[in-house]
């Protein structure tokens, strides 16, 4: 958590919130398209995409304990194997894996965990996670 500050949002640019409201659109289905939720709340998609990684919304005395990461990682033997190793040799811990059916040789894997105990920033974590073989991509959705 040494990456992270608390800040009151008075003190933030608007835009900071509207990332946030444009992120509750999309989660909830309310719009389909980055596009839409951008316009929807008043801001362009290159603002939504510079900062949609390192703005989010702590859930009331939570601050800091869970984290959903979403993953897409070649479909071969051992390579969630080595993610969960990672995680766990980090000091994570997982709380759910969702996984979808491998397509063109690459499955979605989203992962919620416990980060209460993590050695390291969620950050550091995650670009840990992209140096792994077969770890295609992988992004922070959410850090409650």
């Amino acid at each position: 958590m040494e990456h992270y500050l608390l800040i009151h949002k008075s003190i933030l640019p608007a835009y900071y919130e509207k990332v946030l409201a444009a992120r509750r659109l999309l989660e909830s289905g309310q719009e389909k398209e980055v596009s839409q939720a951008a316009k929807a709340v008043g801001i362009s998609r290159s603002t939504y995409y510079k900062y949609k990684d390192y703005i989010f919304d702590p859930s009331e005395g939570q601050i800091g304990r869970k984290a959903v990461f979403s993953l897409m990682l070649a479909h071969e033997a051992g390579v969630l194997s080595s993610v969960l190793t990672r995680i766990s040799e980090k000091g994570g811990s997982v709380l759910t894996i969702t996984q979808s059916l491998p397509i063109h040789g690459l499955a979605s894997v989203t992962l919620s965990l416990d980060i209460g105990a993590l050695q390291l920033a969620t950050a550091e974590l995650l670009e840990e996670l992209k140096q792994l073989d077969g770890v295609e991509q992988a992004r922070l959705v959410a850090v409650e």
